[in-house]
């Protein structure tokens, strides 16, 4: 006896989706990593802001300090290049929390609750910056 398989037709009929995912395992993976790197950098926030003792404060709070800034210049920089937007946003993440470290410093007011404080703020208006200049006319996308 054999088996058959049944295929899932696509809207083309060619057994694959127009975005040429694959059915079946390992299809959702790129959204499965980024809600957990997402859940990560939310605990590592939280960790710091309410000065939790545990041992992993410290990795996640640095994980959101580098993915909270990066992820919102690398939505700045949509429609460019994916290895230079990766490569630019994560250079001006670290650029970023240097900045913040160095004026809480000189301010003599350096607490990692305040570091994540001031570093939220800037990722939500560099989101709001890109929310914005996606609905105008010129939406910073070359064609």
């Amino acid at each position: 006896m054999q088996n058959v398989r049944i295929k899932a037709s696509s809207r083309d009929g060619t057994g694959t989706d127009a975005d040429d995912t694959r059915p079946g395992p390992g299809r959702g993976l790129a959204p499965l990593l980024a809600g957990a790197a997402a859940a990560a950098a939310t605990a590592g926030a939280l960790l710091a802001l309410i000065d939790s003792g545990s041992p992993l404060r410290a990795p996640c709070t640095l994980f959101f300090l580098l993915a909270a800034p990066a992820g919102a210049i690398a939505a700045v920089l949509r429609g460019r290049d994916p290895l230079g937007r990766a490569v630019t946003a994560l250079a001006g993440a670290i650029v970023v929390d240097l900045l913040v470290a160095q004026g809480m410093l000189a301010a003599h007011r350096w607490s990692a609750g305040g570091g994540v404080v001031v570093v939220t703020g800037f990722s939500l208006l560099l989101l709001l910056v890109a929310l914005v200049r996606g609905r105008g006319p010129g939406s910073g996308r070359y064609d």
